[in-house]
C-alpha cells in the first residue's frame, strides 16, 4: 500500500498540501521570505508522530477497557546545529488524567505503540533517539 500527498507552490515560501482530501497551508517565517500563513514542515513531522502513537495508545487502552478522562501527547524535537538540520533527539510525553488509571496498562499501551505499531516512530528511530515518559495528572 502506498501513501500519496501533493504539495503545490502558492507564492513566496507558501505551499498548499493535499493530504487525505484535506488542505494544509505550509509557510515560512517572514524573516526567511514567508508570510507565516501556516506551520513549517519539520514540526508537522512531530505532529505525525504524536498522532500515530496517540491513536495507537487510545486504541490499545480501549481494548483493555481503560478510558482516561484526558489524554495528550506532547512531542519535542531537538534539531542538529548543522545542515541538513534534523531531529537528533525526540521526547514524547504521554499525559493522562483520570480516576484510578492502571499504570501497568498505560505502560503496556505505550510500549506496544513504540515497539510494535507506530510506523512513524519506527521511521524516525532510524535517525533520531526517541525517549518517552508517562505522566498522570491529579
Amino acid at each position: 500500500m502506498a501513501e500519496k500527498v501533493n504539495v503545490t507552490w502558492v507564492d513566496e515560501m507558501a505551499f498548499e498540501a493535499k493530504v487525505n482530501g484535506f488542505s494544509i497551508m505550509l509557510d515560512a517565517e517572514e524573516r526567511v521570505g514567508g508570510k507565516d500563513r501556516g506551520p513549517r514542515p519539520k514540526p508537522l513531522t512531530l505532529v505525525s508522530l504524536a498522532g500515530c502513537t496517540g491513536m495507537d495508545v487510545i486504541s490499545i487502552l480501549t481494548k483493555m477497557r481503560v478510558k482516561p478522562d484526558f489524554f495528550d501527547v506532547e512531542v519535542e524535537g531537538e534539531l542538529t546545529d548543522e545542515h541538513p538540520k534534523y531531529f537528533h533527539t525526540i521526547r514524547i510525553k504521554y499525559i493522562f488524567k483520570g480516576k484510578d488509571l492502571p499504570m501497568d496498562k498505560l505502560q503496556k499501551a505505550v510500549n506496544l505503540s513504540q515497539d510494535r505499531y507506530c510506523g512513524v516512530s519506527e521511521m524516525l528511530r532510524k535517525s533520531s533517539k526517541l525517549i518517552h515518559e508517562i505522566v498522570i495528572l491529579d
